[in-house]
């Protein structure tokens, strides 16, 4: 749902030019360093992009679903760096407030992650906890008027530099499964929290990953997200269900910009007299990568449109990530071919950089496997309906 057109389209407008203004020039600087630097985080800050999916009365712009995938298109479309910097606090480290939180949560933590003052995280998979995510180990007891926390988090996506950690911890023992979860706030600097450095990984450089470790961690039973035990699972799939749709809109984005940046070689690059564009094998990997796009595109776009409705989507969510996280692999590859040993040098272009940069996103937000298994599942649910 797209409430103003006109305002949409000029912000819209403004990530584009700050992706190839700001972004794009910087990239090199981010992989050298390893870090978004705090200029260009207080650029990002003051622009807005810390609180797009944070609804207007608590400081952010309040995008509805489509508005949302409609920026991250554009957003994405420059190393995974920079919109990861901001993806926590717009999606998956500011959902479970949003959808669930108290009042008096909201107005604690939500102004601070739409400011952007605030880094969050979500923080559920574990060693033992990824693909069968109600495997949590972590547990929460109550005592008085706070829950002790003690686990282990891992693979968690900011959780290096994060100030808000939404921890997803088992409130009931007895209880195995989806039924015994909890979710909460965790704020650092609370006694019992730390975190590690961040990975060394394939790709994403400047993107902190990294683990969560509770030991004997008091948090205020306030901070019980929804002030109830036993939702923490079914906050946990609000949460994966909006930001699947989220994440397929940011694997778009790179397909979108290796096919520019691989289009833009064919055109200039000559042989046998002949820029290879015009070779209709080089022409058929460029087509296949524009198409898939298109409908990559398209597929995000509908399924945003049902989520502001208020339709089921979980099925189509996941079909979504799916499609989405293999099409870029995909086109990545393609890109790679195009430009050839130019593709595999990092001296000669930014696609081997991509190139890595993406294969993440057929792993997190469930793997491409567990998808597949999920689109079954939900597909049965239905036909027996």
């Amino acid at each position: 749902m797209i409430r103003d057109a006109d305002k949409l389209e000029a912000l819209k407008a403004e990530v584009h030019a700050w992706v190839r203004g700001v972004a794009h020039p910087n990239e090199d600087r981010v992989a050298e360093l390893n870090e978004v630097s705090a200029d260009i985080v207080s650029d990002m800050a003051k622009r807005g992009y810390f609180g797009w999916s944070i609804p207007e009365e608590y400081g952010g712009l309040g995008l509805t679903t489509e508005e949302l995938v409609t920026l991250a298109f554009e957003l994405s479309q420059c190393a995974v760096a920079f919109r990861a910097r901001v993806g926590t606090n717009t999606g998956i480290g500011s959902e479970a407030l949003v959808a669930d939180g108290t009042e008096d949560q909201k107005r604690r933590f939500l102004p601070e992650l739409a400011s952007g003052r605030a880094t969050g995280c979500f923080a559920l998979t574990e060693p033992n906890a990824g693909s069968e995510a109600t495997a949590v180990e972590t547990t929460a007891r109550r005592e008085g008027d706070q829950y002790v926390l003690n686990g282990k988090k891992c693979y968690i996506t900011n959780a290096p530099i994060a100030d808000l950690f939404t921890v997803i911890a088992r409130t009931d023992p007895n209880t195995p499964g989806a039924r015994g979860l909890s979710a909460f706030v965790v704020e650092r600097g609370v006694k019992g929290l730390s975190t590690s450095d961040p990975y060394q990984m394939m790709g994403q450089a400047g993107s902190p990953v990294g683990e969560v470790y509770l030991e004997e961690c008091r948090v205020p039973a306030e901070n019980l997200i929804g002030g109830r035990e036993g939702e923490g699972f079914r906050t946990a799939m609000r949460v994966l269900n909006k930001q699947r749709i989220h994440l397929a809109a940011l694997c778009t984005g790179p397909a979108i910009r290796m096919f520019d940046l691989a289009f833009s070689h064919a055109e200039s690059r000559k042989q046998f007299g002949q820029p290879i564009v015009e070779f209709q094998l080089v022409a058929a990997l460029l087509a296949d990568c524009q198409t898939e796009i298109h409908a990559a595109r398209a597929l995000v776009l509908e399924t945003a449109r049902a989520r502001d409705r208020g339709d089921d989507i979980a099925l189509q969510a996941s079909i979504c990530k799916y499609f989405a996280s293999e099409m870029c692999g995909r086109v990545a590859d393609r890109a790679v071919q195009v430009f050839g040993g130019a593709g595999y040098v990092a001296d000669h272009s930014p696609i081997e950089r991509y190139y890595r940069d993406v294969r993440l996103f057929r792993l997190y937000e469930g793997t491409s496997q567990i998808h597949q298994l999920n689109i079954t599942r939900q597909t049965l649910r239905r036909r027996a309906a």
